[in-house]
């Protein structure tokens, strides 16, 4: 089934043991905290990208949306 397939991915098995290990931010270090964000942020970018080519119509509106914020925006 396509929804167990996260249980087999070590990466994601590793970050639920960092949140459960870790209890709070005190013992985590510094290039930890980055590298599971870097991950996050590739994950979210992947997950955006999924989203346009499965809803160009929402995406194209989306583009224009922050296009006229730009235009609007005062630097």
């Amino acid at each position: 089934m396509p929804d167990q397939d996260h249980r087999d991915d070590p990466s994601l098995r590793e970050t639920a043991a960092l949140f459960r290990n870790r209890g709070g931010t005190e013992g985590e270090t510094e290039t930890e905290r980055r590298r599971r964000r870097a991950r996050f942020l590739r994950e979210l970018a992947e997950a955006r990208a999924l989203r346009d080519r499965v809803q160009p119509r929402r995406a194209k509106a989306a583009r224009l949306r922050h296009a006229m914020r730009m235009r609007t925006f005062r630097w």
